[in-house]
């Protein structure tokens, strides 16, 4: 805080104009830190509602909605493939997700598919134009025994979990997803649970968009360690307790 005490004895005025000056320049400087902190903490509360807003809307099967919340040049990256702009991203939730699970853009009689958004680390850049973070999906899902059409390709109930490794772009004033990057860690029959999972082995994209025309544009190899192995993704964000060379460069929430 500056110090404003300015009529002490023996100063000149000269002095006191100079003492003036320097507390309203610190003032000045100590303000704009303020505001800066504070609309970095708004912009992590933003892209943490985005985040959220993602997870509510794959509840309910609201593929619509999901791909709304990428920016145009946005990309999906999931067991490997990467789905390429509004349309790739569309392509994996529109076209292959939602026949699979809903069968429309909304919930289903007796489809349940909870994605839980939680533990997520925000870190937004100092310009406020872009963000990162580091959030763990935790999903339940099932179809209900008095379901008409169930699907035979997915389990009757089924835990699974993962970590989104995320870019988000502030687009004239609304984040937007930039990357969604979803690592499948794990997966366990309800039943049987988790300890007796066989590990997912293989390339789980054969082919790319359009010889697969629900396939992703590209298919890079990457395979996140599955469990059992307890292996992680890289963190891109400091470890908790790290020091900032620069504290005032990232808001963290």
């Amino acid at each position: 805080m500056a110090d404003l005490t300015l009529d002490r004895p023996g100063t000149s005025e000269g002095d006191r104009l100079g003492r003036l000056e320097d507390a309203v320049s610190r003032l000045a400087a100590e303000n704009a830190r303020l505001v800066l902190q504070v609309g970095r903490l708004e912009d992590a509360a933003a892209v943490r509602k985005l985040q959220h807003s993602y997870g509510y809307f794959m509840d309910k099967g609201l593929y619509n909605e999901v791909v709304d919340l990428f920016a145009d040049d946005g990309e999906l990256r999931f067991m490997g493939g990467v789905f390429k702009g509004k349309e790739g991203v569309r392509r994996l939730y529109v076209g292959r997700l939602k026949p699979g699970f809903t069968g429309k853009n909304g919930p289903a009689f007796g489809m349940l598919a909870d994605h839980l958004q939680l533990q997520d680390v925000i870190d937004v850049a100092e310009d406020r134009k872009t963000a990162r973070s580091r959030c763990r999906g935790f999903l339940q899902g099932g179809s209900h025994d008095l379901k008409p059409d169930k699907n035979p390709h997915l389990p009757r109930q089924w835990w699974e979990a993962g970590i989104y490794e995320n870019e988000y772009v502030n687009d004239a004033g609304v984040w937007k997803v930039k990357v969604m990057n979803y690592n499948l860690t794990w997966q366990g029959d309800f039943e049987t649970g988790w300890a007796h999972q066989p590990p997912y082995e293989g390339a789980f994209w054969k082919k790319t968009f359009p010889e697969d025309p629900l396939g992703p544009d590209e298919v890079t190899g990457e395979q996140t360690p599955f469990w059992p192995d307890t292996g992680r993704p890289a963190l891109p964000l400091p470890p908790p307790g790290h020091r900032q060379a620069d504290p005032a460069g990232v808001a963290r929430a």
